[in-house]
């Protein structure tokens, strides 16, 4: 194996990325074609970035179905930014906002919202350490809330909602970060549903944000908002306010072509996504306890597969030893430990295979 021959890469995030769109930005990182210049050196006022911001727009309202009442936006900072700028557009002192609490990502943001204003957790897991997600009937959001939060997919503990929650006529804002584009979603039931890239839709350095008309025009007018923490900014200005993230925009819209032309859109890619995840889950349960998922199993995620072996020490020698086998990131999040697989989008099936061999290998060893 060669120095840049490609590992099988289980990393969280940044995340794996189709060869074939890395093969294209390889292509055309010295010079865009008939552009005279690098993507990384145009300027994003220019056409040819406009129209790979345009483009990559129209490909993700195809794969969605994305109405012309929704706006999109291409942000920076992450979805941590996000945590911060959803209840600083929406919310303040005089008025509340809805949350479930389902991991460490949806309590971050819990944590940012009641900065601004008034926060009321309609359900949590914390005292199970977060193994599943609430049915519909577990939770109440009060009708006078500005919005209702969920997290969709919980990257750390590797919980996942395989439905669009309920939310009572209340705006459902979603932090899909991890789990964007991995299955069909009705995108009408969501006032807001915001992603970082870096998880299934291509580099750090860029979030996309669909929110719609209706929730838009529920925002809090307030001078005082830094222009950057104002959505108004965003929408009026098409990303382009400021300098967007260009090359990382340009990542997802090579994302987007792959998705919807090599994988058949929404519905190809939860195919492989699903097949993928069973193949995982069948190893773990059928370990007769060497393996121990974490998640309870109507609510395992598709994207981020969470177990243990028998001791913590085991744990640290699975994942070193997977990497000695060139399988990347399959160390347990540095808050809970253990074992995690992230089979994102563009991890391939022959990735999840290679993991399970591996898997009854190191079982029979130990």
């Amino acid at each position: 194996m060669s120095e840049y021959d490609r590992y099988y890469n289980f990393s969280a995030g940044p995340a794996a990325l189709p060869l074939p769109a890395l093969e294209e930005a390889a292509r055309d990182l010295v010079c865009y074609p008939n552009a005279g210049a690098s993507v990384l050196e145009l300027s994003h006022r220019g056409k040819v970035i406009d129209g790979i911001i345009k483009e990559a727009e129209a490909r993700l309202r195809r794969i969605l179905s994305i109405p012309e009442s929704y706006h999109v936006m291409f942000l920076q900072g992450g979805a941590t930014t996000q945590f911060s700028m959803v209840p600083v557009n929406f919310l303040d002192a005089n008025s509340t906002a809805v949350y479930l609490e389902q991991g460490t990502w949806s309590k971050k943001a819990i944590a940012e919202a009641k900065r601004v204003g008034n926060v009321e957790v309609a359900w949590s897991d914390k005292d199970n350490n977060f193994t599943r997600v609430p049915a519909d009937n577990e939770y109440e959001v009060r009708p006078d809330a500005k919005y209702f939060h969920i997290t969709s997919n919980e990257t750390i503990h590797g919980v996942e909602f395989h439905r669009d929650p309920k939310s009572n006529g209340v705006p459902l804002v979603c932090d899909a970060s991890s789990d964007f584009l991995g299955r069909p979603i009705d995108i009408t039931k969501y006032g807001l549903v915001y992603a970082g890239a870096q998880k299934n839709i291509g580099p750090a350095g860029v979030t996309v944000a669909i929110m719609s008309d209706d929730f838009y025009k529920k925002l809090i007018e307030d001078d005082r908002r830094p222009i950057m923490m104002n959505y108004k900014t965003h929408v009026e200005n098409h990303s382009l306010y400021n300098t967007c993230p260009v090359f990382a925009i340009y990542m997802v819209g090579l994302v987007l072509k792959w998705l919807e032309e090599e994988k058949g859109g929404i519905a190809g890619i939860y195919k492989d996504n699903l097949a993928k995840a069973e193949l995982l889950y069948k190893a773990i349960d059928e370990s007769d306890g060497f393996y121990k998922g974490h998640a309870a199993v109507d609510s395992r995620s598709i994207m981020n597969v969470t177990w243990r072996t028998t001791s913590d020490e085991l744990d640290k020698e699975f994942a070193k030893a997977a990497e000695a086998q060139h399988m990347l990131g399959l160390k347990g999040h540095r808050s809970v430990g253990g074992i995690r697989a992230s089979i994102y989008n563009a991890t391939s099936i022959e990735a999840v295979e290679a993991l399970v061999e591996f898997m009854a290998k190191f079982k029979k060893e130990h």
